[in-house]
């Protein structure tokens, strides 16, 4: 069974850091793209960074350039999303998806979800 695991959302106040984890299971990291979207309060899903598993490239959304990183332990099957600096625009659920080939727009191209973890950034 495919499965997408997010976990290390909380509560942090403005300015700090928090470390998200996108378990994978069912399926090996490497020929798959890995992307991390977030939802807000009475917005649509987003995304706001993605990696090609492959190649390691990576693709951010300007507004989390510079404080945001993304990494792939493919030995764990497991991707990271390390957020510092984090301001309360931040605050969402943050999602992990998963999808065969390279990083793409569109929420409808990943096939493989997580069920969520709540970001919560206090001013």
């Amino acid at each position: 069974e495919v499965q997408l695991v997010e976990s290390g959302g909380g509560l942090v106040q403005a300015g700090g850091s928090l470390r998200l984890s996108c378990a994978a299971s069912g399926f090996t990291l490497d020929d798959y793209a890995i992307g991390w979207f977030h939802q807000a309060p009475g917005k649509g899903r987003e995304g706001v960074v993605c990696i090609n598993s492959k190649d390691g490239s990576t693709y951010y959304v300007d507004s989390v350039k510079g404080r945001f990183t993304i990494s792939s332990d493919n030995a764990k099957n497991t991707v990271y999303l390390q957020m510092n600096s984090l301001k309360p625009e931040d605050t969402a659920i943050y999602y992990c998806a998963a999808r065969s080939g390279y990083c793409s727009g569109g929420n409808y191209l990943y096939k493989y979800w997580g069920q969520g973890t709540q970001v919560t950034v206090s001013s």
